[in-house]
């Protein structure tokens, strides 16, 4: 039942929120923000004790703001998110390409051949993003994790498609999706993933502003093992949109390679996320200190293992 209606919820929203006036839409998200940063759920409270560790000197008044602004901005992405069907796509495109730097860094990786992978953190609009790699580069490839019930991921999927996105299912899907996004990489396409969190056993043991997380491995083993560039890349609302940061290519020494990467890319992300905090969307435990004590054992348990076999 609740997965029953958590879809009808974002089916509302992709059908009503785009007929509202913007101003409508901006004041309906504004109030819904902030009732949620007041009621402090589980979510904000988790949100709130990692800006802590963002902006460890701040006090208690300055850190209830942040996380005001936080949860608007988190807001601000799903309002602009239910828009985006009805948004004029050329528009968007030509407000972000006004604001961004770096596209030398994916220009100059594309034109070497071997593909660009686009590590992003969980920040600003990452659809806008997307639209803007689409009116740039054209069709790029990513990952989505199935969600439940299955019309919820295909109301996702075809949402983004629709944006002109390439979007290849974590788990269920016809083939690996780590092989297809090595055939677009070395057919010199793009590939975009989020990066900023992966607490399983596949992740990467990274520092992140100074406490120990881990990361996904992906991106940076998808560069060792086909060439292409990895390229971190920082994400953040302006006034009157968003914003993208194309920094340049971290080098990826080989598969030994795969770590040092992992850890250059939690530096980069951390640097972006410290300038804009407030368009950081972690709403879920990051670090490792958060986690219950046997998921911590398990996990160290996991990566002495691999320790001891590497």
């Amino acid at each position: 039942m609740k997965e029953r209606l958590a879809d009808l919820g974002f089916a509302a929203g992709w059908r009503l929120v785009r007929l509202l006036p913007e101003k409508w839409a901006v004041a309906l998200f504004d109030l819904a923000a902030d009732r949620a940063s007041r009621r402090a759920g589980e979510g904000v409270a988790q949100l709130r004790a990692n800006l802590r560790r963002v902006v460890p000197r701040a006090g208690e008044a300055e850190l209830d703001e942040l996380v005001r602004l936080s949860v608007r901005s988190y807001a601000r992405y799903w309002r602009e998110a239910f828009r985006l069907p009805s948004t004029d796509l050329d528009a968007a495109y030509a407000e972000t390409d006004r604001t961004m730097t770096g596209v030398e860094n994916l220009d100059a990786a594309l034109a070497a051949g071997n593909g660009a992978i686009l590590a992003l953190p969980h920040c600003g609009n990452w659809d806008m993003a997307g639209v803007w790699l689409v009116g740039h580069s054209g069709r790029f490839t990513t990952v989505a994790e199935r969600l439940k019930p299955e019309s919820l991921y295909r109301r996702f999927i075809e949402f983004r498609e629709s944006l002109g996105f390439e979007v290849v299912p974590l788990t269920g899907g016809d083939r690996n999706p780590a092989v297809v996004l090595a055939e677009r990489l070395r057919a010199n396409g793009v590939v975009c993933l989020l990066a900023d969190r992966d607490l399983t056993a596949g992740g990467v043991p990274v520092t992140f502003f100074g406490e120990q997380t881990m990361m996904p491995a992906g991106p940076a083993h998808l560069a060792a093992t086909t060439g292409a560039a990895l390229l971190p890349a920082g994400l953040w609302f302006t006034e009157d949109g968003c914003t993208i940061r194309i920094h340049p290519p971290i080098r990826v020494a080989g598969l030994t390679g795969v770590a040092p990467a992992t850890q250059q890319l939690a530096d980069v992300f951390a640097a972006d996320i410290a300038a804009h905090p407030a368009d950081w969307h972690m709403l879920q435990k990051l670090w490792l200190a958060d986690l219950p004590e046997s998921r911590q054992r398990a996990l160290r348990r996991v990566l002495a293992r691999r320790e001891g076999t590497g």
